[in-house]
């Protein structure tokens, strides 16, 4: 069997060699629309297409039969210089069969892939290609690849939701990254998770000390890791109930961040922003709704589920803040309907709004429930930050309810 794409990219660059149009080429023989989806490797050729089109080309069917991948550098290359779901769809297929190639060469595949699988959300499918680059990477002995591969791997781990697990691959990159003198970039990137699974743990003096010393190595930059260094320094001030001042330290990064550089982190900066008007008292509702709209304008042109479904978590919870309730049961139903590819915290954070709109509802003992359930499954997990989130929503929508009881008696 051939293998597309190849085969339709060596077929048009036969046929342009020759100056052939595609109905030239087809002949009596095939039409041109059968033709045009071999080239894009939308069809799979039949010996029947390849005799033919070999007659055509005045060439043997072993010129068109030789076409495939036939090393994972072959198919590396153009997953590296063409980072497309086709081209990566076929370096997964190698990689299976490619135990014996070089371990480097298995390095940068296993790294495109878990990359590619991290921008659509797929964490599972992430968290395996992690977890065989940090077995990789120790065979091969490189503390830059190690120190890379736990870096991801913690950074996986935390979206997950295991965050005493993603603590000790973070620590463990920062040590290679410290004891090895690596660059300022694979100290910082390490970093950059290693503060934030910290205050997840609920190790806010260890996650300061970090803060401090990324902080200083971003010092004079006004690149991607300057700015995701200000927002997870930012980040940690809202842990910490320093809301404003979380505000001011991330309010330059908005303004100053150019979308050219990064535009998917861009929007994230925006996500960030939203969330943390909304978890204010009295929430920032229109700074939050003037976020979304500038992150929802951005989406087309770098669009991935995991972003979209944070805008649409975003809005459900603005929704509840600006008491439009249907609108939060639809914005929750949509996301029902998919599958979530969401982080941990932020899926938590989806059904603490579920309980919240069952105590509005008047199912205040169900909702209670849910939220400590929740609570406690946060207690479990090791993060002290999110259970006391929860354990302070329970206790507002408690008074909610109870003053709402009242409102109605009176």
């Amino acid at each position: 069997m051939l293998e597309q794409p190849f085969f339709g990219r060596r077929l048009k660059q036969l046929r342009t060699e020759r100056g052939l149009t595609q109905a030239a080429l087809a002949g009596d023989g095939m039409s041109t629309g059968f033709l045009s989806r071999l080239e894009s490797g939308a069809r799979q050729p039949t010996e029947r297409a390849v005799a033919h089109l070999a007659r055509q080309l005045g060439v043997g069917p072993e010129e068109l039969e030789g076409i495939r991948a036939t090393s994972l550098a072959q198919v590396l290359s153009l997953a590296t210089s063409l980072d497309s779901d086709e081209t990566n769809e076929q370096l997964a297929r190698e990689l299976k069969s490619a135990h014996d190639q070089d371990p480097m060469l298995r390095w940068q595949a296993l790294w495109l892939l878990a990359r590619w699988k991290r921008r659509h959300g797929e964490q599972a499918a992430e968290r395996a290609y992690l977890d065989e680059l940090v077995t990789l990477s120790e065979q091969i002995g490189l503390a830059e690849l190690r120190c890379r591969a736990l870096t991801q791997s913690a950074r996986c781990l935390s979206v997950e939701g295991e965050v005493l697990p993603a603590v000790e691959a973070a620590t463990a990159a920062h040590r290679l990254a410290r004891e090895g003198s690596l660059s300022a970039e694979d100290t910082a990137t390490a970093l950059l998770v290693l503060v934030s699974v910290e205050a997840e743990a609920g190790r806010m003096p260890d996650a300061r000390q970090h803060a401090d010393e990324l902080a200083a190595l971003v010092e004079g930059r006004s690149d991607a890791l300057w700015a995701e260094a200000l927002w997870t320094a930012s980040a940690l001030l809202v842990r910490q109930g320093e809301l404003d001042a979380a505000e001011k330290l991330l309010e330059p990064v908005l303004e100053k961040f150019d979308s050219r550089e990064d535009l998917t982190l861009w929007l994230r900066l925006r996500v960030a922003m939203a969330d943390l008007q909304l978890l204010k008292s009295p929430a920032g509702t229109d700074a939050a709704q003037r976020c979304i709209e500038a992150a929802e304008a951005g989406l087309p042109f770098a669009r991935t589920a995991a972003l979209e479904q944070s805008l649409t978590a975003l809005k459900a919870r603005l929704a509840f803040h600006e008491g439009r309730y249907p609108d939060v049961r639809a914005l929750l139903a949509r996301l029902n309907r998919t599958e979530l590819r969401l982080p941990y915290q932020t899926r938590v954070r989806l059904e603490v709004l579920g309980n919240q709109l069952r105590i509005a509802a008047g199912e205040e003992e169900e909702g209670m429930a849910g939220l400590q359930e929740l609570a406690r499954q946060a207690q479990r997990n090791a993060d002290v930050e999110l259970a006391a989130e929860i354990w302070r929503v329970a206790a507002e929508s408690l008074i909610a309810a109870r003053g709402s009881r009242r409102d109605r008696r009176s």
